[in-house]
């Protein structure tokens, strides 16, 4: 390599590197001066539940995000409490800065578990969810209080099970298709609710039965909504949680996706959390 071809390199290297230090100097910048102008408002975390993904978020995030909120709202997994519990714990703690951690449904047993050991974690919101105490599962739970579609006693009824390959007999649950509009979102528009059926992401039948961990509710004050049409959940079940775990409760009538049907409700209740925690 000649002296001149040697020289044109260097120059070259010394100018990528040159531009890479500088993008990166105004990415950060950047990214601090967002920072700073929510420096005030927690990060809001929406989790989902069994048979749902984060599209049953969209409105909520929606509002939240006109309000000026940052608003994360990373997958459940939906493999086992423990497992779905520690994957959010991980990314938890990847968020600088207060958090308010929302859990709907089977996502209330997730976000129980995930908060603990989390000291930016400043408020737990349940969403027609459970509130599991050390020991809980969601089928005990579910039974707890009479009403739940989903505690019956021949489980075929109301799920079509499909094997996990290497699950060593564990199976995914799907609800019934037919049985999801009138179950979880009762009253709501016919064809979206066809679309939530056919789109459900499916629970290992194996979470139902697996206890929770030590509750973070005893160290992190919670608020709750509660739907009296809830038929996954029964609202007597939920108002016993609550009392337990010492909640703010607020009771609107909607059915179990209450944050698909009156996101405008859930989303108060969430700010509600947040400038009060």
């Amino acid at each position: 390599m000649n002296r001149n071809h040697r020289s044109l390199l260097v120059a070259i290297a010394t100018a990528g590197a040159l531009s890479l230090t500088l993008g990166t100097a105004g990415a950060t910048a950047s990214h601090s001066q967002g920072s700073s102008a929510k420096a005030t408002k927690p990060t809001v975390v929406l989790v989902h539940g069994a048979w749902a993904d984060g599209s049953t978020w969209a409105q909520v995030t929606q509002q939240l995000q006109k309000a000026g909120y940052t608003v994360d709202v990373p997958p459940n997994t939906l493999r086992g409490v423990n497992t779905d519990s520690q994957n959010l714990n991980a990314y938890l703690k990847t968020i600088k800065g207060p958090i308010v951690l929302v859990g709907h449904s089977y996502g209330g047993m997730v976000i129980t578990n995930a908060a603990n050991g989390l000291s930016n974690v400043k408020a737990l919101v349940y969403v027609d969810a459970f509130i599991p105490d050390k020991g809980d599962t969601v089928n005990k739970l579910s039974a707890a209080k009479p009403g739940s579609a989903l505690a019956v006693k021949d489980p075929t009824t109301v799920f079509n099970a499909v094997p996990i390959p290497g699950g060593n007999g564990n199976v995914d649950l799907y609800v019934k298709p037919s049985l999801f509009p009138k179950d979880f979102v009762a009253g709501y528009d016919s064809a979206k609710s066809n679309v939530l059926a056919a789109s459900q992401r499916p629970l290992a039948a194996g979470a139902l039965s697996e206890p929770s961990g030590a509750p973070a509710w005893k160290n992190i004050p919670s608020w709750a909504v509660i739907g009296t049409g809830d038929k996954v959940i029964p609202p007597a079940g939920q108002q016993d949680m609550t009392k337990r775990a010492g909640s703010h409760v607020t009771t609107i009538d909607a059915p179990h996706l209450s944050m698909v049907t009156d996101p405008d409700q859930v989303t108060k209740v969430i700010t509600t959390a947040s400038s009060d925690s």
